[in-house]
């Protein structure tokens, strides 16, 4: 089994329905869910919109591969209605990123491990931190803690609320 962190944002709809809709899908198509952070309120990065975010991180057991879980992970986003526009950054009804798969270090035209951006996103850092703040970023070599204290994004990033998608 893999050990994968996954982060899950959404800004349309209903927002924590989204979220926990697609952590159980994950259940279902990915593996075991076996830690979650909390759920927090963010700006939106990249963008400007007045419908800010939900976001929170999930750590998973998996079997597949990397490319059978970006697979699995756009089929989730499609079943819960994203419509991919081609715009790089959006608002949207769910988007979900592989972050972290093992220590895997992985560059092609379709996907990229570690998540290219995690450094520079307090979005992704805080609630990764929540939960895994000892892992070490397998390209940064630093521990996850240590990027989210050296991190410049200066974005507003408050817990949601203490009701989690706690396996």
């Amino acid at each position: 089994m893999k050990r994968v962190f996954l982060g899950i944002g959404s800004n349309l709809g209903k927002r924590k329905n989204n979220i926990l809709e697609a952590v159980e899908r994950i259940r279902e198509l990915v593996g075991p869910v076996i830690n979650s952070s909390s759920i927090y309120e963010t700006e939106p990065w990249g963008f400007r919109s007045k419908k800010y975010f939900l976001n929170m991180v999930i750590e998973v057991e998996t079997k597949l591969k990397p490319s059978g879980l970006l697979g699995r992970l756009l089929m989730i986003e499609s079943l819960l209605g994203r419509v991919r526009e081609g715009k790089k950054y959006t608002s949207r009804i769910i988007d979900l990123d592989i972050l972290l798969y093992n220590d895997k270090v992985l560059e092609s035209s379709a996907l990229v491990i570690p998540h290219p951006m995690i450094r520079e996103r307090k979005f992704v850092l805080v609630p990764l931190c929540e939960i895994a703040p000892d892992i070490v970023h397998p390209v940064m070599k630093k521990t996850i803690s240590e990027l989210l204290k050296d991190c410049q994004d200066k974005s507003k990033i408050r817990p949601h609320d203490l009701t989690t998608a706690r396996p």
